[in-house]
């Protein structure tokens, strides 16, 4: 298992990264020209994007982009092949994302983690008025992925509300990459 760049070089493992996208996250990605459009977004110069591979088949990858200049990325999008999910793959890429942005000086990284699928306390719930109430006691109810994230030191710092329709929450997590000097 090695982590590489995802490059126009490797066409195959293009094509697998956007199988693997669309096959996992079809509410966000519901075709594969979809998925293909999102990964070659990711491999933007400005972006890092990164695969996890064992020989040419791609087991996850992962891309990251900068949200406020010389200080915060973002993890978007993250996703793993069923057959490999728990075995580490993804957090080989988050641990990977967070070396390469630390590396430029960088001390945060977050991720949006949309609600969609009915996985957490927020879901179908009109936060309003109380946002803030409603997140401090928001309860991971079926496999969400902010487990992975508070696995991974990962705090969460807010929600947006109704991001993808009514009840449909995007839940952001983030993580200090170095300490405060």
């Amino acid at each position: 298992m090695i982590v590489v760049d995802l490059t126009y070089d490797r066409p195959d493992l293009l094509e697998q990264a956007a199988e693997v996208l669309h096959a996992r996250m079809p509410e966000g990605w519901p075709d594969l020209a979809a998925a293909r459009d999102e990964v070659d977004a990711a491999l933007d110069p400005a972006r890092i994007a990164r695969a996890v591979v064992v020989g040419s088949t791609l087991l996850g990858w992962a891309a990251a982009n900068e949200r406020y200049t010389d200080h915060v990325w973002e993890i978007h999008p993250l996703v793993v092949r069923a057959d490999r999910e728990r075995s580490g793959v993804g957090r080989t890429l988050v641990r990977d994302l967070e070396d390469r942005v630390r590396a430029m000086g960088i001390h945060t990284m977050f991720v949006g983690s949309d609600d969609e699928l009915g996985l957490t306390s927020l879901a179908g719930v009109d936060l309003y008025p109380d946002v803030i109430g409603h997140l401090a006691r928001l309860q991971n109810l079926r496999a969400h992925p902010l487990g992975f994230y508070r696995r991974l030191g990962y705090s969460v710092i807010g929600v947006m509300p109704d991001a993808n329709g009514f009840g449909q929450h995007d839940i952001y997590l983030a993580r200090r990459l170095v300490p405060p000097s």
